[in-house]
């Protein structure tokens, strides 16, 4: 579990994250939604002890983000940030495999090469697993960096909008391919998303954020109602249930 305790981030007098306190439950896919500005990659970059909260604490599990050893928390949380662009020419392979380090520590052993083969297959990339990542679409890029948080092999996993400069069809793959890693692995997803849609289809909890501060945190029924929206984006949006799914209209 990810308790987040009175957490506040500033930068000067702007705060940016206010005294947030919330627990995030092992399992599943949890998004954090909100408009630009709402504190969203700020909060998970602290949960990923990118940043440093100016108050409140964060545990994984128990154990706290600011004291425990980096070595150790690379084995409990994978962090994929929004900025996953390389200057470095790799293969999708060799990206993949450094989601091993934290365990391999570079040395690679049949064990490592063969978890790296099963999530270059999982993500459907055996066929580019030699080509240079310039070569691959943009969804094919962002599955390679996904099977590199996978092949991480820790029960928490954070991404930092992962549907970023994705079309429709690309962004549909990788929520289902998250949506399946959460399920066939029994992982914990964390991410930020701006499309409330994507949210609400592929989520089993929702974060809502506007101006630093928590809105509501829930299943997704619970989050996805006209109020809440309302309150979070400043707009008139209608909910419908469509195939057991909340589905946002926005109106007016």
């Amino acid at each position: 579990m990810i308790e987040i305790n009175g957490v506040s981030k500033r930068y000067g007098e702007t705060t940016v994250v206010n005294d947030v306190s919330l627990s995030i439950p092992p399992g599943g896919i949890t998004s954090v939604i909100g408009a630009n500005g709402a504190g969203k990659s700020t909060l998970l970059s602290m949960v990923s002890r990118l940043l440093e909260p100016d108050s409140g604490s964060i545990t994984v599990d128990g154990l706290d983000v600011a004291r425990t050893r980096t070595e150790e928390l690379a084995t409990r949380l994978a962090v994929l940030r929004q900025e996953n662009h390389t200057s470095v020419r790799l293969t999708v392979r060799e990206l993949v495999s450094f989601g091993r380090f934290p365990h391999s520590g570079g040395r690679l052993t049949s064990t490592d090469h063969d978890i790296i083969d099963d999530a270059v297959e999982y993500f459907e990339l055996t066929a580019f697993a030699d080509r240079p990542l310039e070569t691959l679409s943009g969804g094919q890029r962002q599955r390679a960096h996904v099977a590199m948080v996978l092949c991480q092999s820790t029960d928490y996993v954070l991404l930092d909008e992962p549907l970023n400069n994705l079309d429709m069809r690309h962004s549909v793959q990788i929520m289902r391919r998250l949506r399946r890693m959460a399920d066939d692995y029994g992982k914990t997803v964390v991410m930020v998303v701006h499309d409330i849609n994507f949210a609400a289809r592929y989520s089993d909890r929702i974060v809502a954020m506007r101006d630093g501060a928590l809105v509501a945190h829930g299943a997704v029924t619970d989050v996805m109602t006209p109020d809440v929206l309302h309150t979070v984006f400043d707009l008139d949006i209608a909910v419908h249930d469509v195939g057991g799914r909340r589905i946002g209209d926005f109106y007016g």
